[in-house]
């Protein structure tokens, strides 16, 4: 089978089907080269997702067992032992074994697309990926800046936990949200060079300290299978509804950030008005979190 260059790929499940479907129209609407994409989900939710996608967007769906059960060296079922947030992560870095494609520009449900989109917005002209790499210090100052410390904190433990894992001195790096522009052949030299000398596997790294995100790009930088052409975040992000009333306050808008990006992300951590389904939390919880939205927003005021 013919490797495709260059494909799109969002790990999926059932709550976020809606917020899917939001990707998708955008997709459909400013993917100018046509680039493929491709959607997983566990093999007992497709039903549902066609159900609520319909017949109209153009996607090709693979189960997420059929990545897990690529990896040889991986128990059947593993997925099922691990909390979804660790599942997740563990097959959208694991889809490259699939065979399908050289590089894939990995999305989550909750990106949109804002603007126009072609394989050179992904793909330098030597036909080897960007890569999404940097310091994060807008974000880590503005954080500063509006007292919310512990967000840099947890950042900051995080790449150097990952940076010790591989032994590397020096500043740490970050991509800590999608799209992310993966390459098959780095996450390979990390299986080769790192995960099978040792007798394990993507499955028994990754963990909360060891977020995939940086487990690539440190196995970039270690092994070095490509080479590296560092670019910025491609979306703009809100990591969470206080910098998104912050940052609107202050005049940003979709339409504005189309100078600059491609697309945004409204995090489903604190943006839920696409959650599908009945929340499992009681009226409570929810109020609460109402008030603290709420409080942040008058907040953003300060």
């Amino acid at each position: 089978m013919h490797l495709k260059n260059l494909v799109l790929y969002c790990k999926s499940y059932q709550r976020d089907f809606l917020r899917l479907r939001r990707l998708l129209e955008s997709i459909e609407k400013y993917n100018q080269d046509h680039i493929p994409v491709y959607i997983s989900t566990p093999e007992n939710q497709v039903d549902e997702l066609k159900k609520i996608l319909g017949s109209n967007l153009n996607y090709q769906w693979v189960s997420d067992e059929s990545i897990v059960s690529a990896n040889p060296r991986v128990s059947l079922g593993v997925e099922k032992s691990r909390s979804g947030s660790l599942s997740q992560q563990a097959i959208k870095s694991e889809f490259w074994r699939l065979g399908l494609c050289e590089n894939y520009v990995c999305l989550d449900s909750d990106c949109v697309f804002l603007k126009e989109f072609k394989h050179e917005d992904f793909i330098a002209p030597d036909g080897n990926p960007y890569t999404v790499i940097y310091q994060n210090k807008e974000f880590f100052q503005l954080s500063i800046d509006r007292h919310h410390t512990k967000a840099v904190e947890n950042l900051r433990l995080e790449g150097d936990t990952v940076k010790s894992l591989f032994g590397r001195k020096g500043p740490n790096y970050y991509c800590p949200c999608p799209p992310f522009i993966w390459s098959a052949k780095v996450w390979r030299s990390l299986d080769v060079q790192f995960l099978i000398p040792r007798g394990v596997t993507f499955w028994d790294i990754s963990t909360p300290q060891h977020p995939e995100t940086l487990l690539y790009l440190e196995a970039l930088l270690n092994f070095q299978a490509i080479p590296l052409y560092p670019i910025e975040q491609l979306f703009r992000i809100y990591y969470y509804d206080w910098q998104f009333y912050l940052l609107r306050r202050l005049g940003e808008s979709e339409d504005k950030l189309k100078e600059s990006y491609l697309g945004v992300i409204y995090q489903s951590n604190w943006d839920s008005d696409l959650d599908l389904g009945v929340s499992r939390k009681s009226w409570l919880s929810r109020a609460n979190k109402k008030l603290k939205t709420f409080l942040r927003f008058l907040q953003s005021y300060i």
